[in-house]
């Protein structure tokens, strides 16, 4: 029997510790987990506050989840209805190799999941590939739209490159995950200050790599492919939403420079670049970020009150 195979199942017995852990943790913040088919995709997604709020659809980075935003949603609860999902091929979502998880059909099937769930309109976030997919889909639908939030989004071109920018248009996976060192070099590429992680967490976060490794290769070279052949970068002067863009002064994935490249073309847009965060500002900084996003969308407004039958 193959030593990854000896190892995926020693750790099943944690990992059915660990999703058990995890729901309490969820339903204790006021998220619950929902899982609903629409067309080919069955989505999974955290939902959480009152069902009459204003929608805040909050979209997590490659090879994250819906919980990416577990210490972050619960902010928000109080005031507005909150959904998290995971894309497809991510996630509690369908994870099928033979799906194009290109950004274009991405957007495609956001718009069908939040048909679903009834939103209209709604204020959409997406952190990395997340805000990538958010930024496309205000291009695509933007009346559907209330705000738009950025949190170090990919799909767009800065004056700079991070020297992992530089690789991937080499046509390089740096972040691709193999053994614990690549899983330790990862995190310091992505939080700038990286938190203890137990041992025993590491070996199950590289377990569910290894399970569904080439699939992510396969989406890691679809989402390449978009960002170096289809760029948002001269579009970015057709956004009409209020549009916030956060970001972490010492992000090693996506350059800094960004940030500003995209403020100074999205008209009347908002740029709150934190110091000491990295790639992952919801995470690193949830209170300060999330104090942040709410004043936004406070200054944003209320859903206008829409007459007659249009």
């Amino acid at each position: 029997m193959p030593f990854s195979t000896l190892t995926d199942l020693a750790l099943d017995a944690p990992r059915t510790a660990a999703k058990f852990t995890l729901q309490a943790m969820r339903l204790s913040l006021g998220l619950a987990t929902r899982r609903q088919p629409v067309d080919d995709i069955e989505w999974a997604w955290l939902e959480g506050g009152t069902p009459d709020g204003e929608p805040l659809v909050l979209l997590h980075g490659f090879s994250g989840s819906k919980d990416n935003w577990l210490f972050y949603a619960p902010q928000f609860v109080g005031d507005y209805r909150v959904i998290c999902p995971d894309l497809p091929g991510f996630g509690g979502s369908t994870r099928d190799p033979d799906n194009d998880h290109g950004i274009a059909p991405q957007v495609e099937r956001l718009a069908a999941f939040l048909d679903m769930l009834g939103i209209e309109r709604c204020h959409l976030g997406g952190n990395s590939l997340g805000g990538f997919v958010a930024l496309a889909f205000a291009l695509e639908y933007p009346d559907r739209l209330l705000s738009l939030s950025l949190f170090n989004n990919a799909g767009v071109n800065g004056p700079e490159k991070t020297a992992l920018q530089d690789a991937m248009v080499a046509g390089k996976n740096p972040i691709r995950l193999e053994s614990r060192r690549d899983l330790d070099r990862l995190l310091a590429l992505v939080i700038h200050r990286p938190p203890y992680i137990p041992l025993l967490v590491k070996y199950l976060i590289l377990a569910e790599h290894r399970r569904h490794g080439a699939l992510l290769d396969h989406i890691f070279g679809q989402v390449i492919s978009d960002a170096l052949e289809r760029p948002l970068d001269d579009r970015l002067g057709e956004i009409r939403v209020p549009t916030i863009i956060f970001w972490g002064e010492h992000d090693r994935l996506l350059h800094v420079s960004a940030a500003t490249f995209q403020h100074e073309r999205i008209p009347g847009s908002e740029l709150v670049v934190f110091d000491d965060v990295g790639h992952v500002p919801m995470i690193e900084r949830p209170c300060v970020t999330a104090a942040r996003h709410r004043a936004f969308l406070e200054r944003v407004g209320p859903l206008p009150a829409r007459g007659g039958a249009g």
